[in-house]
């Protein structure tokens, strides 16, 4: 029931953030007369549509839901009421909510009501489908996602910057799908200069992420095609100071300081996007942008395509990233791996301990 409930909260991706991924199932006489999940933010949460599914039959029947329900009065009235209104018995929950407006209220709202709550099934993989807003709860920090697609002989660009296309359609597709579900995409200037992309889902079904434009100078083509076809606003520009130019863009500006390396501070333009509720980042280009957050560890997840192809001379997928012994070299765990026609996408998550 817990598995079914984690799949149902799964089709709430690219429609509910900044909130949570989270599906209810409710069970009597040991028959499911109730499911549902969080489909848009702003919606019913999950549990609320199970209940209205399950109507009267949710009396004295079992609530499984993926996360802690909620206790306070928020976009939604509180899921715990509702539960205790409707008679559920017992309520089987994996993980404890770390908002601090919940943080185990609703498990204790509930107890207090006379109904039995248990925690902790498949709290794993609990954890691993809503990584993003455990993330961004707790922190206000956006949940950073690396995507890189390189050669076989580490190339993401031949020296004259033609990068179309490395990777196969089907990889391409995949990403687009990424796109719809993640809040926001990021590329340097360079890549604009080069590229000139798009940053959208394309054909995919589903929602465009906010594009963002990452530049010290400032210096972004106004005939690019991120600014021409900007008519949804989710164009933001990021550069370290506002010009009069800059001004006149079709595009949201944030002016965030340099550091010391005549960088954009990655940590303040990160902390601006959590307050703007931007849950999650892709990046995907370039270079210098991708050593840069690697080089501040603030990368939580590597998406990393790798075509059958060699370039032999080319433009290389890092730069230096002050690394001089194998022993000290960054490590990916948790590795999955998938196949895309001809490519392999590798996926695990930055190992920061050393």
């Amino acid at each position: 029931m817990m598995q079914l409930a984690l799949r149902l909260a799964r089709k709430g991706e690219g429609k509910v953030s900044p909130n949570p991924l989270v599906g209810a199932v409710i069970v009597k006489d040991g028959k499911i007369v109730g499911s549902g999940y969080h489909k848009r933010f702003g919606g019913p949460h999950a549990e609320i549509n199970a209940l209205k599914e399950a109507g009267g039959k949710a009396k004295g029947g079992t609530l499984y839901v993926n996360l802690e329900p909620h206790s306070f009065l928020g976009k939604t009235p509180p899921c715990t009421e509702a539960i205790i209104e409707a008679g559920i018995k017992k309520v089987i929950c994996s993980i404890i909510d770390p908002n601090p407006q919940v943080n185990g209220e609703g498990v204790k709202k509930l107890k207090s009501s006379g109904i039995q709550v248990e925690v902790g099934l498949l709290s794993q993989e609990a954890k691993r489908l809503n990584e993003v807003y455990l993330k961004y709860i707790t922190t206000r920090i956006p949940f950073v996602i690396l995507k890189v697609a390189q050669t076989l002989d580490g190339k993401i660009a031949t020296l004259k910057g033609d990068s179309k296309w490395i990777t196969s359609e089907t990889s391409r597709e995949f990403v687009y799908k990424l796109r719809s579900k993640v809040d926001a995409v990021l590329v340097g200037s360079k890549t604009i200069i080069k590229d000139n992309p798009e940053l959208t889902i394309h054909k995919i079904k589903g929602k465009n992420p906010k594009r963002i434009i990452l530049t010290a100078s400032g210096q972004i083509p106004l005939d690019s095609r991120i600014l021409k076809n900007n008519k949804d606003n989710k164009t933001i520009i990021v550069t370290s100071k506002i010009t009069s130019r800059l001004k006149s863009y079709p595009a949201e500006i944030w002016e965030i300081k340099k550091t010391s390396d005549r960088e954009i501070d990655l940590q303040k333009f990160l902390k601006k996007a959590g307050q703007e509720k931007i849950a999650s980042i892709l990046i995907e280009g370039g270079k210098e942008i991708f050593t840069s957050f690697l080089k501040n560890g603030l990368v939580d997840e590597v998406y990393y395509f790798l075509s059958p192809k060699i370039l032999g001379k080319g433009l290389e997928t890092f730069g230096d990233l002050g690394i001089n012994r194998i022993k000290d070299s960054l490590n990916l765990k948790e590795v999955e791996l998938k196949r895309f026609s001809d490519d392999l996408l590798l996926i695990g998550y930055p190992d920061w301990r050393n």
